[in-house]
Formats: C-alpha cells, structure tokens, sequence
C-alpha cells in the first residue's frame, strides 16, 4: 500500500513495484460483492465494468469505500466514448480508468484530457471523496494525482493494435489494456470468438513488447484461471480475473462437487 494517498495511489505504487498484479472483475453493482472479493487476500485490486458490467456512477461511489477499507485500489471500465465520465469516477476515488475502444492517439489524448489536471490535461476540480479516501490535502492531491490516478486505453480492434505506438505516446496514457475477446473478433473479421488462440497471443505478445518500448503499462483481461496463470508468467502488470458471475458460478461448481462427490 502506498505510503501517501492510501488506497487511492495504492495501485501506481504496487505497479512500481513491477510485480504483475491480480484484480478481480466486477459487473454485479451490488458494493457488497465487490467487498467480499476485496478481503481476498490474493487479489489486488478490484475492476468495476461500467461498459458491460451493471455499474453506474452512483455504484461505483457506493462500492470503492467498500474495497479501500481493504487497504486496495478499485479500477472502473467506463462505457465507450464515455470519457465525460472519467472525471467523476476519478473524483469517487478509483486509481485508474480504463476505457474501452480506443483506436487512435487522438482519441487517447482525448481520454487524457478528462483523466489528467493541467498541464497534462483539463480535468476539472471536485475530488472530494477521492480525497477523503486519499487523506491528502487539497494541494498535494493536485500535484500527486496525475501520477497515480492512472489512464489505460483498451487496445481491442485492429486498427488500435496497428496504432498502438501513436496511442502509447501520448502524454498523459500511462498505459494499454487488451481485451483478447474484442480482439479475437476484430483479427478475424467476425468470425470467430477466440481469445485464447494464437492469433490473439500473438498480439498480446506485440502490445506487451511495445508497452515495455514505451516504458509504459500494460493489462490484460483473463478469461480463465488456467489464462490468469499463463498472463502473470508472461510479465502483465495488471491481470484482470474473469467476473465475479464466473467466479461465482465455480465456486459453486466445487462446492456441489464437494456435496454431491
């Protein structure tokens, strides 16, 4: 955990540390869940999807106090193109946004410029639970927070894969996120849904080679356990876990195994 900013700049520090990371994955918007899968110890951090997931801003505000009372970072995936939400997830209290189909360094400089505080961008003032959260005062949350409140652009169509070097170069995107299952749609022209075939591990291969160029992050969706495993071996700074639906359903899966032998 961080020693200036709590929960808040909790993930930034952890990343520095360059120890890959597990974050569970959050679509029911009940804060509850999100708690009990925060007081997992090998989770990290958890992810709210805004995009796919039933969160909205008011679930949100409601679920981040839940997981930094854990002492750990929340995440949110705001909806496509939503980047007049960024601001207000950020000003919740989560530590990084993560914005979907983002295909362009255009469009990247566009999602910094709600992310970031000048000079880096044109974030506007209003964090109050993010300082709460923080324990910062008004001042130093000014001049801290565009380091730690992070900006990554989902990388999941071919045209952000072809422009990831432009997108990686912006000022203010601290990093990439992939999401194999978009892009496994998006490789093969709508064929096919494969996000843990080789075309898909090949660019994942390419993203994270150019992150690494860049001296930028990089995360990655998981669709299984057995894929966690292999994302964390290859070096991903950030892992995000299947959802919480799925890891429900296991959990109930093994325990009906367990009781029914």
């Amino acid at each position: 955990m961080a020693e200036r900013g709590g929960a808040v700049a909790a993930l930034a520090a952890r990343m520095r540390e360059g120890t890959p990371l597990v974050s569970a994955w959050c679509g029911i918007p009940e804060p509850a869940v999100a708690g009990l899968l925060a007081a997992e110890p090998g989770f990290d951090a958890i992810t709210l999807d805004m995009q796919h997931g039933g969160f909205d801003e008011a679930a949100v505000a409601r679920t981040v106090p839940l997981v930094a009372a854990r002492g750990k970072p929340t995440l949110a995936r705001v909806p496509v193109a939503a980047f007049n939400t960024v601001s207000r997830v950020l000003d919740a209290g989560v530590s990084a946004v993560i914005a979907p189909m983002v295909n362009s360094a255009e469009e990247a400089a566009m999602l910094a410029t709600f992310a970031k505080y000048p000079p880096l961008g044109a974030r506007s003032w209003g964090p109050l639970p993010a300082l709460a959260l923080s324990g910062l005062g008004g001042d130093h949350y000014l001049k801290e927070a565009n380091g730690f409140c992070l900006t990554l652009a989902m990388v999941e169509t071919r045209e952000a894969l072809d422009a990831v070097d432009a997108i990686l170069a912006v000022e203010g995107i601290d990093g990439i996120f992939i999401g194999p299952s978009d892009l496994s749609i998006a490789l093969s022209g709508g064929a096919a849904l494969d996000p843990g075939g080789s075309v898909v591990r090949a660019a994942l291969d390419h993203a994270k080679a150019r992150a690494r160029a860049a001296g930028k992050r990089i995360g990655v969706y998981a669709h299984s356990p057995a894929r966690g495993r292999e994302n964390v071996q290859e070096g991903f700074d950030l892992v995000a876990l299947m959802g919480d639906g799925a890891l429900l359903r296991l959990g109930a899966q093994a325990a009906l195994n367990e009781v029914r032998g």
